[in-house]
Order: structure tokens, then C-alpha cells, then sequence
């Protein structure tokens, strides 16, 4: 995929994010998000790190989480919203929309995932709705599929998932999961909040393993 339009659809869904974050009164950034221990401080906190981590900075931190990714990444949001109310790291998080930077072993499109499924880690729990754009939606879940960073073979292994707002599927197993693009990306990079707008034996399954 053409990188030029990966880093405009990045640069533009991370300003739309932060115009979202400007609208959450304080209460809600204490609130649980959909990663399991993390506020939304958390998360706004990790989002800002994607074009700041560096790879000496990576390796201390997994040297301290003991070789643990998700520990690693965790310590780090946490540190950083220590550091940094929301207004700063709202300011952080558009400065650097346009920023090239990416995270060390990162893909181009790793950073549109990282926006578009944090979006939803912070919008549902609060019961608030942050549309995703399809193109967009459909280009991150293929991009997620793929990749082993994800997870997402060993979790959908036998389903196959299939959209219901556009005109998409993927996969080769028996049991179908439909669903809207975006829930469907919340289900393969492991979120059950995906679930409840999928409906199929494709779904049931996935709900016993999420």
C-alpha cells in the first residue's frame, strides 16, 4: 500500500482522536478502558510514545519487564501519564499526527492500528461513539491478519470473518463471524467488546476464547 496514504489516513485519524479527547471531562480519563488495567490517561498516555520510543529506550524497558512486551508497554504509559495531565498529552498527540516517527520493529501501518483501536479502547467504555472511516478500517484488519504481532491466526483460527458495512471477508473456516469492519478489528486484535454487534457461529466461538 502506498505509504503516502497510510501517513495521511494516520495523520488525519490522529487529529480526529484528539479533537475526541478534547471533549472528555476529567472524570472520564480516570475511567477503565478496554485494555484490562489501563485508564484511558493510559491509553492517551501510550498513544503519544508511538513516535517517541526509541530502540535503546525499548530494549531498557523490556530489560526491566523482565523480556514482557505488554509489561513493558504498560510501564512505560503508566511513567508517561505520571508525567503528563491530559491537556499536555493531548497537545503531544497533535503535534506529532504528521510525524513519520514509528515505533522500532513497527510496520507503516502499525500506527493507524494503534489509533484506530485505541480510539475504541477509550470511546466504548465511556459509552461514547467514535465512528471508524472504512477504507481505513478494512486496510488496519487486513494489516492485523497478517502480522504475527497480533495474534490474530491463532485467534480466528477456523472462523472466517465477514463485514457487514462493506464488502469484505477473509478467512477459510466453516464459522462465520459478520459484523461491522470495526468490530470486527476489535474482535482480531483480541477485544470481546467487539462481540456483541457480530452475530454467527463464527462469533460464538470467538466468545469463548476472548
Amino acid at each position: 500500500m502506498d505509504r503516502e496514504r497510510v501517513l495521511s489516513w494516520t495523520k488525519a485519524e490522529r487529529l480526529g482522536l484528539a479533537d475526541f479527547l478534547d471533549d472528555l471531562e476529567g472524570t472520564d480519563w480516570e475511567a477503565p478502558s478496554l485494555c484490562t488495567g489501563w485508564t484511558v490517561h493510559d491509553v492517551v498516555a501510550h498513544l503519544t510514545l508511538s513516535t517517541r520510543t526509541t530502540l535503546p529506550g525499548m530494549v531498557k524497558g523490556m530489560a526491566r519487564a523482565r523480556g514482557d512486551w505488554e509489561r513493558m508497554e504498560f510501564d512505560a504509559a503508566r511513567r508517561r501519564a505520571a508525567d503528563f495531565g491530559p491537556a499536555e498529552l493531548i497537545a503531544q498527540f497533535r503535534d506529532t499526527a504528521a510525524s513519520t516517527r514509528r515505533a522500532p520493529l513497527s510496520a507503516p501501518l502499525d500506527p493507524l492500528v494503534d489509533v484506530l483501536v485505541h480510539g475504541q479502547d477509550i470511546a466504548r467504555p465511556l459509552g461514547r461513539v467514535r465512528p471508524t472511516p472504512q477504507e481505513q478500517t478494512i486496510a488496519a484488519l487486513e494489516h492485523v491478519l497478517a502480522s504475527p504481532f497480533y495474534g490474530a491466526r491463532k485467534r480466528l483460527r477456523g472462523v472466517r470473518l465477514v463485514a457487514t458495512d462493506v464488502n469484505w471477508s477473509r478467512g477459510e473456516g466453516q464459522d462465520e463471524a459478520r459484523g461491522p469492519a470495526c468490530d470486527l478489528l476489535l474482535l482480531a486484535t483480541g477485544r470481546a467488546a467487539g462481540l456483541p454487534a457480530v452475530s454467527g457461529p463464527g462469533a460464538e466461538r470467538l466468545g469463548r476464547v476472548l
